[in-house]
């Protein structure tokens, strides 16, 4: 990285100038964690400016992001005055001053720094992306869903980017792997993957981008055909009422065509081989349905209880009995309480 002294001072400058605009009593102030922030947009902006200054500090610097999906680029990356610019430069679709959209902005900015764990949902012990933005949004008052397939399907669609405001949500993948949050002229607050930080970085190419506000529902809405046949695949499988539900919401986002990097497949998300012996086509929603109410039927009866039996379907049989319960996957323990609570949201 290039680093340039000048952005820096500029960075404080302008911070210091936003900060004597918005009547702070003390520069650099920023609400408490937990604290929704009713600041306006220049109080909004100056804190953001302090922490991304402090990101562009060579103590700070760290290599860019090397992973496959997605493939933003951090800030750290870029040349300082690059960041700078993209940052003030003026967004003439940016929400106004104390909108909803800026305070979530703002709120994420509070968290530029924390180290990203699988898993994690607390600044206590990290984030991961699906994770912040819970908490963020969480912070002002609004209830999303964990994973970033699920919060994919909150809200309402967003056509492109240049019909982004800050505080939308960006998605990658189909189901959605990778979620951040828009700050702006291009770039987004995400926390990227393992030994990286929650930081600012481009936003490349999105699958797709969803705009939330206060009161948007947490539950996913599906049509009349697909509750159909949750329900009748229920019964006849004698399932617990909503656990089909829950793993097409968790595994696609009632995505019937979604596909996996792994190869999964379809609404409920089985592998070729497990659907070729089940003798069902996955990419079809009603036959991958009762596939997976068939799959899901065997594992309760195999280890005698709903969480096992959704753990096996995301880890396997074979880790199930291995460890003689939940697996100790970061990813496996977090599907197991998806479900587990989305199948109370869909029973």
């Amino acid at each position: 990285m290039t680093f340039v002294p000048d952005a820096v001072t500029r960075l404080q400058d302008l911070g210091a100038t936003f900060q004597q605009l918005a009547g702070l009593s003390s520069p650099g102030q920023m609400p408490a964690p937990g604290q929704a922030t009713t600041l306006g947009s220049f109080t909004d902006f100056a804190s953001l400016l302090g922490q991304i200054e402090r990101q562009l500090a060579p103590a700070q610097a760290s290599p860019a992001s090397t992973s496959a999906a997605p493939p933003p680029t951090p800030v750290l990356a870029m040349d300082a005055s690059t960041a700078t610019s993209a940052m003030l430069a003026p967004t003439s679709n940016a929400p106004g001053p104390g909108s909803f959209g800026s305070q979530v902005v703002s709120d994420a900015g509070r968290y530029l720094g924390v180290p990203y764990a699988w898993g994690g949902t607390s600044p206590s012990t990290g984030f991961d992306c699906s994770g912040l933005v819970q908490h963020v949004f969480a912070d002002l008052g609004v209830s999303l869903p964990r994973t970033a397939a699920e919060q994919s399907q909150v809200g309402v669609a967003v056509s492109g980017l240049r019909q982004a405001q800050p505080g939308d949500l960006i998605f990658y993948g189909s189901p959605a792997e990778h979620v951040g949050i828009y700050v702006g002229n291009g770039l987004m607050i995400n926390a990227p993957e393992t030994g990286q930080d929650v930081s600012v970085a481009q936003v490349g190419n999105p699958t797709s981008i969803r705009r939330v506000s206060p009161g948007a529902e947490t539950s996913t809405s599906i049509p009349a055909w697909m509750a159909s046949a949750f329900s009748s695949a229920t019964q006849a499988y004698g399932l617990p009422s909503g656990l089909l539900q829950a793993v097409a919401r968790t595994e696609s986002g009632f995505n019937p065509g979604a596909t996996s990097p792994a190869g999964a497949q379809g609404l409920m998300q089985i592998m070729p081989s497990t659907a070729a012996g089940l003798g069902i086509n996955p990419l079809d929603p009603i036959q991958s349905i009762y596939g997976a109410a068939d799959l899901l039927a065997q594992k309760i009866k195999a280890f005698g209880s709903v969480p096992l039996a959704v753990a096996a379907y995301n880890a396997g049989d074979q880790a199930v009995r291995r460890y003689g319960g939940i697996p100790p996957y970061p990813e496996t323990v977090n599907y197991v309480n998806t479900v587990m609570s989305g199948m109370e949201v869909s029973g």
